[in-house]
């Protein structure tokens, strides 16, 4: 099997739905490959971090010898993008986390685990995207995390508008780092991953 391009985006498929995202992203014409190995991630230009659970992933991640890969990656500058459980592993701190849970870090935020409930909380509701146009993203959360602060570095993207959590930031960008509390990928939207992939060209 031949390698993937270097302009390739990588899906981490460690666990989570790893599936979804490369559907999205194929379907708008990016290369996109799952990536589980260091070698693999090696060969993409940018990374989703999917949904799912991130103290799962994170140990997964360590047991693949992806962890550190990852950070130096981020670190480096290697766009990257993390909807639900990926955001929590974006963060660069982590309220009611579990004991010794351990991320990638990146982005400069605070971010609260579960925040919107349980499995049984899920909801849909429309989240305004700053720069995006179109309208509101139709924004599915399903056990969420939100943002409870931002560093000065951090553009704050999207909050939610309704019920008893509005104001809660759900969507954020710093720099070449982009993070959603909830799935796009299983709107049909793919606004949100048309972003990602300029952030990858460096033209958003």
């Amino acid at each position: 099997m031949s390698a993937p391009p270097s302009a390739a985006i990588g899906v981490l498929a460690l666990q989570g739905d790893t599936a979804e995202h490369l559907r999205v992203l194929r379907g708008i014409g990016a290369t996109a490959v799952p990536v589980t190995r260091p070698g693999e991630l090696d060969q993409v230009q940018g990374l989703v971090l999917p949904g799912g659970e991130s103290t799962a992933m994170a140990k997964l991640a360590e047991r693949y010898e992806l962890l550190e890969p990852l950070r130096k990656r981020v670190r480096a500058g290697m766009p990257a993008y993390g909807t639900c459980a990926g955001m929590i592993l974006l963060a660069d701190r982590i309220v009611d986390g579990a004991r010794d849970q351990r991320t990638v870090g990146g982005i400069d935020m605070t971010v609260r685990r579960n925040a919107f409930g349980r499995q049984s909380e899920s909801f849909e509701t429309g989240v305004e995207i700053e720069g995006l146009e179109g309208g509101p993203v139709d924004a599915v959360f399903i056990r969420a995390p939100w943002v409870e602060s931002t560093g000065p570095g951090v553009q704050v993207l999207g909050q939610t508008a309704e019920g008893g959590a509005a104001g809660r930031i759900v969507a954020v960008r710093q720099g070449s780092l982009l993070a959603t509390s909830f799935h796009p990928e299983l709107t049909g939207d793919a606004r949100i991953h048309r972003l990602f992939v300029d952030i990858v060209k460096g033209t958003a």
